[in-house]
C-alpha cells in the first residue's frame, strides 16, 4: 500500500463534504449510528465529516497504520491495519474509508474485514481517476494532467479507478449494495488562495511530478519522463505568471462513488 504525506491529504481533501455535497452519504445511515470507524482515516478529515454527521455522544473513531498521521488527527483514533483490524466481531454499527480501496491490491478481502468488525453497514467512498478532467486558463494544462494521469494509472499497480465499488462489495458478501456519485471539484480563481499560490510554484518546479515519481516512473523512459517535467513547469511558470495578473482559472473534477452494503 502506497503512503500519502499530511501534505499531500491535507491538499487532495481540503474543501470536500461542502455545498450540500454530503446527502451522498446518505445511505451510511449516520442519523442512527452510535459506534463508527473510519479506515485510512489518515489525518482524519472523513473522520471530521462523520463525527458531525453522527448523534451527539457517538463514537466515531479513527484507523490508520501511520502513527505520524494519526497524530495529526482530533478525537480517538487507533493504529491499526486495515487488513487486520483489533476490533471484535460487529463492534460498530458503521465501518467506512475514504479513497482507500483504490491503494490496495486486494480490496475485497479487506471489505471482508470492514464486514466482520460491522453489525451494520459497511461504506467506500473511492474516486475514478481515470475519470478525473480538467479545464484551465493555461494553454496545454488540461493536456498535460491527462498524459501525467495515464501514466499513473499505468504504473499505479492497483486500481486507481475503481470508483463504484459494487462488484468487490457484493464478492464480500454484503448485501444491498447502493451506489452514489458525488463530483468533487477544486476551483482556482481570484481571490486567490494562500494553497493556490503554493500549488501554482509547485507546478512551476515539478514538485508534483517529483513526488508521484515512483508510480509515474514505472516502464516509461527517463527522457519521456524529462520532457514531461520540462512541460509541467513550462506550463506552472505560465501559471504563475497568470496568476500574478488575476488572470489564472482552473477546475478540476473528480468523481467519487459512495457505495454502502449492508451485513
Amino acid at each position: 500500500m502506497r503512503r500519502f504525506s499530511a501534505e499531500y491529504l491535507r491538499r487532495t481533501r481540503t474543501g470536500m463534504w461542502t455545498d450540500g455535497s454530503r446527502a451522498a452519504l446518505a445511505d451510511l445511515g449516520l442519523d442512527s449510528a452510535g459506534r463508527v470507524l473510519d479506515v485510512g482515516s489518515g489525518t482524519g478529515e472523513f473522520t471530521a465529516v462523520l463525527r458531525e454527521e453522527t448523534p451527539d455522544g457517538a463514537l466515531v473513531v479513527g484507523a490508520d497504520r501511520d502513527p505520524d498521521l494519526l497524530a495529526r488527527a482530533d478525537g480517538p483514533v487507533v493504529r491499526a491495519d486495515a487488513h487486520t483490524l483489533p476490533v471484535s466481531d460487529g463492534a460498530f454499527d458503521v465501518v467506512a474509508c475514504q479513497a482507500l480501496l483504490v491503494n490496495l491490491p486486494d480490496p475485497t478481502a479487506v471489505l471482508r474485514e470492514f464486514r466482520r468488525v460491522s453489525r451494520g453497514r459497511v461504506a467506500a467512498v473511492e474516486p475514478d481517476n481515470a475519470a478525473v478532467s480538467v479545464d484551465s486558463t493555461v494553454d496545454g494544462e488540461a493536456a498535460l494532467a491527462r498524459r501525467a494521469r495515464e501514466l499513473y494509472l499505468d504504473g499505479s499497480g492497483t486500481d486507481v479507478s475503481l470508483g463504484a465499488a459494487s462488484g468487490a462489495f457484493e464478492r464480500s458478501g454484503l448485501a444491498d449494495v447502493t451506489v452514489r456519485r458525488y463530483d468533487f471539484e477544486r476551483v482556482v480563481e481570484p481571490p486567490y488562495s494562500e494553497a493556490a499560490v503554493r500549488a501554482a510554484t509547485r507546478k512551476a518546479s515539478g514538485a508534483g511530478l517529483r513526488e508521484r515519481r515512483d508510480v509515474l516512473a514505472d516502464g516509461t523512459s527517463p527522457e519521456t519522463l524529462d520532457a514531461l517535467r520540462e512541460s509541467w513547469r513550462e506550463m506552472g511558470r505560465e501559471a504563475v505568471r497568470q496568476l500574478r495578473d488575476g488572470e489564472y482559472r482552473r477546475r478540476e473534477t473528480v468523481p467519487f462513488y459512495v457505495t454502502v452494503g449492508r451485513v
